[in-house]
């Protein structure tokens, strides 16, 4: 049985490890790089929604705001890294795994 949260899936999982091994100036590099590919992707989705949709919060964004006063997490003490993070909760699931995909891609090779 999986505890974590991002054990349940492997990219997930994968992406955090590489994030942890990583170096301060490394990871504030990428930090700066997912914050701004979350902000592009949250632009998109905004340009895709219909305007005459009712305006919601949401329970992706109700649960990146839980997480954001619960800061218990390795990645949340490194205040760059705990900013993208919480910055991508906000997305739908798919796009966050899709980004964590990214990651463990392109930082593994």
């Amino acid at each position: 049985m999986n505890r974590r949260w991002y054990d349940s899936n492997e990219y997930t999982q994968k992406a955090l490890s590489i994030l942890k091994d990583m170096d301060e100036e490394q990871r504030r590099a990428l930090s700066r790089d997912l914050t701004n590919v979350v902000r592009q992707i949250k632009e998109m989705r905004e340009e895709e929604d219909d305007e005459n949709q009712e305006v919601s919060i949401g329970i992706d964004r109700v649960l990146g705001l839980y997480k954001i006063s619960n800061s218990r997490r390795w990645y949340d003490k490194v205040s760059l890294l705990s900013y993208a993070m919480k910055t991508m909760s906000t997305l739908p699931r798919e796009d966050f795994y899709n980004i964590m995909e990214g990651i463990t891609t392109s930082l593994s090779a």
